[in-house]
């Protein structure tokens, strides 16, 4: 009877399996169909992430993009973020009942949000974020009682929020991101809405109305609140921000906020904020706030880093108390009605970095305690009423880069302990009543590289010799003062010098030939002086001149509507009335000039003629010259020597070996191709992965082997963590290839470009890292090791990226060697390189330094050069070689041309590009600062002379600054904020 037993109790356990066997393979079956169905929503995957998604599979937990729980019996996770997919997201992803996870962001989705997500009752993480996504927010989203993350941030979306999205009792809501899109109506939320466990709602740029409703204040964990870029309206949320103890981050800013007691009462509001003893930002800026700073502002936490409160109907003077926020690093107070004197207080902040008190009705004198701030950076006191001298104690500001006191009633004299201020790159003193002469200490302020201005005062004496030190200065403005004496031929040396103001002065004698032959000279006013001669022909000769103004001068002599001067109208020469000549409006020079007029222009052009053929026969012979040299020229070591070195250096790796890993050099490996070889993927038995570089010598001939040494002899020879690394190389007379590891996440190329068939986005801090690690690698190579290195053709596609996201510099083919005293290179050509067929121009089109197109060979500043162009190219994302930047122009002269008063929409896209998982831009101020100063730093390294850009060492040390301004608290607080 026992042995019945025991047989029925097997029995009826192996039918339990069975059975259990064929309920689970109907569950797996169920979420197989219902994933094809969802890819067959998916109309483009550049990348073949779903390749393996295939029905005669049924192992779908291997698929990519999909977790599974223990048993893999059921799909719990689904993570296709940052594919560049596109097509629509598909309502048969509601049939994966047990999924917890889905994350489809960073994409190219299109059509609308399925209702049908809604009945996936687990799910604990929705993100549909940076996608195309449109039409309006399904109400069954709320619905989902376990959600705890959602973000639909940077999408197209429309309508209302719904109400049960915010209004659900069951909710466990902690994350959410609805910001960046086109919401209207209010936010809907009765008291009876209780999102207890929120900590983070960001509603940012919406056309969101009415006020904030008075629920939210249930949400007592909230950490970040943004509401900024709406039209709500109303009292600022005192009441509600009270009851959040938690808050970090606040900003209201660009709404139509204001203060209690019919706009004239702030410090309800402040006082509100006391208990938030963990707040560091602060924004109330561009909301029309009336009332004056209550002097309980020195009662917010001294958490704080940031205040805002810019651009509003603020008025009374600023209150001493404020000094209590010893750890603010950046207030800003500009465009209010703020009177009365700055507070001596203030300047207890010792940490501060930036200051704006611009456009205000400040008076009183400037504090000499401006002095003690020692990381102040940037002073902004423009548009105010203040009066007295200039304090001496600016010298010891020895971190002040931007100096701004313009539009004041400034008196005195300019101290020349300015001069000590070493760091500083813009100077405007302009429309004051500072009087005295220019300082020679301040004149030769060679650190000045945006412009100086000094326009509108009563200053008076000579122009300094000394302004010829100002190599890397773009503008100078002395206009409107009683300057006297000549013009010195040395302004000359300025030459980077675009604009150039001299106008309503005292000054006279002649124009020196030496202005003219400024090499970038765009803008000159020399008018309503007391010049006399005649005009330089050098100013008619200039290839960059457009705008020029010579009126009511003594100017004399023949000027003639050519060169420069073609189409420039009477209004620039009139008050001369010795001048004649053929502008449409000037008086004709008399017939007994007219034989003068006939052989000088024909003695001019003969002396020309001649000149051209000297030139033309000096390249030639220059030409066959460098021709012979490139032919006799051998490598510092012979193939052979290389091979045998590599032996020793490298592991041994056979042509067989590399044939294997790459599946034979298998298409299905290539992961790139030029004009003189492919790169595969590869992977070697012991697991590691690879990249090999095969230089194809049946199509590329000699060049190629000339490329694979160079290649080798730099990669052998240096050692950093930002340059690639060389597993080893493979060289047979009719093979040639170079090693490397493989590089996870591509090529900086990959992430600049949705077009690009990888599209993980990137956010500021990783961009400014990124820019740091190819600094660091590029002053490496030009200082530090054992033989200098010129790269000759850094771009995107250069730059590769590690598993932890560390920048390597990669492709040396063209790269130039140099071994004590300058040597020649030779120039070799790829897929995306150029090179002249005199071997004198090197590099990739748009990123090739002036200079090389005028003969001179490859250096350091031509590197300098190409990283300028990287650092714009990844502010505006505009490529240097777009359509717009091929008729004369360029990606560096259309940036200088918007900058400065055109700048913001330019900073404000990538801002919007840039910003931490396409969602979190309450940072833009300190954002808006760093991509301000990338944009400063790439116009001052593609400056057209390359004696005036910086070194790499300069730059990476500035770039390094930028990364630790970054890494302060508010961007530790932009990272990821998913909660599981």
């Amino acid at each position: 009877m026992g042995s019945y037993c025991m047989f029925n109790s097997l029995f009826l356990l192996m039918a339990f399996f069975v059975v259990s066997g064929e309920v689970n393979n109907s569950q797996i079956l169920i979420d197989q169909a219902s994933l094809l169905s969802f890819k067959s929503g998916v109309v483009s995957d550049p990348k073949n992430s779903l390749e393996n998604w295939n029905s005669s599979k049924l192992q779908l937990c291997n698929w990519s993009g999909i977790g599974c729980n223990v048993n893999r019996t059921r799909v719990l996770s689904l993570d296709l973020s940052g594919l560049s997919l596109r097509g629509t997201i598909s309502p048969a992803i509601s049939k994966l009942s047990y999924l917890t996870i889905l994350d489809l962001s960073k994409n190219f989705f299109e059509g609308h949000i399925p209702a049908e997500i809604g009945l996936l009752t687990y799910l604990r993480e929705l993100s549909l974020s940076t996608n195309l996504i449109e039409g309006t927010i399904p109400i069954e989203l709320g619905f989902l009682g376990d959600l705890v993350y959602l973000d639909l941030g940077s999408n197209r979306l429309s309508g209302e929020i719904p109400k049960l999205l915010l209004c659900n009792d069951t909710s466990s809501l902690e994350y959410i991101d609805l910001s960046n899109n086109s919401l209207s109506g209010e936010i809907r939320m009765n008291n009876q809405c209780q999102l207890r466990q929120l900590r983070f709602l960001l509603l940012w740029s919406n056309q969101l109305v009415g006020q904030v409703p008075q629920a939210l204040s249930n949400s007592s964990k909230l950490e970040w609140l943004d509401l900024e870029l709406n039209a709500l309206r109303g009292n600022l949320p005192s009441e509600i921000v009270h009851k959040m103890p938690q808050l970090q981050f606040l900003f209201l800013s660009y709404n139509n906020f204001s203060s209690h007691n019919g706009n004239t009462n702030l410090y309800t509001f402040f006082s509100s904020l006391e208990n938030s003893s963990n707040l560091q930002e602060l924004e109330l800026a561009g909301n029309s706030l009336g009332g004056q700073i209550p002097s309980i502002i020195g009662d917010l936490p001294t958490s704080l880093v940031q205040i805002h409160l810019e651009n509003n109907l603020i008025f009374g003077s600023i209150p001493p108390d404020i000094s209590k926020l010893f750890n603010l690093t950046l207030l800003n107070l500009s465009g209010n009605y703020i009177n009365g004197s700055i507070p001596h207080e203030l300047f207890h902040m010792k940490r501060l970095e930036r200051l704006y008190l611009s456009n205000n009705a400040l008076s009183g004198y400037i504090p000499s305690a401006f002095g003690d701030n020692p990381h102040l950076g940037l002073l902004d006191l423009s548009k105010n009423q203040l009066s007295g001298s200039i304090p001496d104690s600016f010298a010891n500001l020895t971190q002040i880069r931007s100096l701004l006191l313009y539009e004041n009633q400034l008196s005195g004299t300019i101290p020349p302990s300015l001069g000590k201020c070493i760091n500083l790159e813009i100077l405007d003193l302009s429309c004051n009543r500072i009087s005295g002469v220019i300082p020679n200490e301040v004149a030769g302020l060679s650190s000045l590289k945006l412009y100086l201005n000094l326009s509108s005062n009563n200053l008076h004496g000579p122009v300094p010799l000394e302004l010829s030190k100002m190599d890397m200065v773009l503008a100078i403005d002395i206009s409107s003062n009683n300057l006297s004496g000549t013009i010195p031929p040395q302004i000359g040396s300025c030459i980077a010098l675009e604009y150039l103001n001299l106008s309503s002065n005292a000054l006279e004698s002649s124009l020196p030939e030496s202005v003219g032959k400024l090499p970038y000279l765009k803008g000159l006013d020399v008018s309503s002086n007391n010049l006399s001669g005649n005009i330089p022909e050098s100013l008619q000769a200039s290839s960059t001149l457009k705008e020029m103004k010579f009126s009511f001068n003594n100017f004399s002599g023949i000027v003639l509507n050519k060169g420069a001067f073609s189409g420039m109208s009477f209004d620039s020469f009139m008050g001369n009335p010795h001048l004649c000549g053929s502008i449409k409006g000037m008086r004709s020079c008399s017939k007994k000039r007219t034989c003068g007029v006939i052989i000088l222009p024909a003695l001019i052009s003969s002396v020309f003629i001649i000149l051209i053929l000297c030139i033309f026969g000096y390249r030639v012979a220059l030409k066959l010259s460098l021709r012979r040299k490139i032919a006799t020229s051998t490598c510092p070591e012979t193939e052979e020597e290389d091979h045998e070195a590599n032996e020793h250096i490298h592991p041994k790796i056979s042509y067989q070996q590399l044939i294997k890993a790459t599946g034979g050099f298998s298409n299905a490996c290539l992961i790139g191709s030029g004009q003189f070889g492919n790169v595969y993927k590869g992977i070697f038995e012991d697991n590691t992965k690879i990249a090999v570089k095969v230089i194809d010598t049946r199509t590329a001939g000699e060049l190629s082997g000339k490329s694979f040494k160079r290649e080798c002899q730099v990669l052998k020879r240096t050692r950093h963590r930002n340059l690639i690394k060389i597993i080893t190389t493979c060289s047979r007379p009719d093979f040639k290839a170079i090693v490397l590891p493989l590089m996870p996440n591509g090529s900086l190329e990959n992430y600049l470009y949705p077009s690009c068939l990888w599209n993980h986005r990137l956010d500021l801090v990783q961009l400014v890292n990124i820019c740091s690690d190819v600094a660091e690698g590029l002053a490496y190579l030009h200082h530090y090791s054992p033989v200098k290195v010129v790269h000759c053709d850094l771009k995107p596609s250069n730059i590769l990226i590690d598993h932890d996201m560390t920048a390597l510099v990669s492709d040396f083919g063209i790269a130039k060697l140099v071994k004590g005293s300058d040597q020649g290179s030779v120039c070799v050509n790829d897929s995306a390189s150029f090179c002249s067929t005199d071997g004198l121009l090197c590099g990739s089109l748009g990123y090739i330094a002036p200079e090389y197109g005028m003969g001179s060979q490859a250096s350091t500043e031509g590197d300098v050069y190409s990283f300028g162009v990287l650092l714009l190219e990844i502010v505006t994302g505009k490529r240097p070689t777009d359509t717009i930047f091929q008729e004369g122009s360029s990606l560096h002269e259309w940036v200088k041309s918007q900058y400065p008063s055109k700048i913001e929409p330019i900073v404000e896209q990538a801002l919007e590009r840039y910003a931490p998982n396409g969602s979190v831009v309450p940072l833009n101020r300190l954002w808006c600062d760093v991509l301000l100063e990338l944009i400063e730093l790439g116009l001052i390294c593609t400056q057209y002379s390359p004696l005036t850009r910086p070194t790499m060492d300069d730059v990476a040390h500035q770039i390094a600054r930028l990364k630790q301004y970054l890494s302060g608290p508010s961007v530790e607080k932009s990272g990821s904020t998913k909660s599981t």
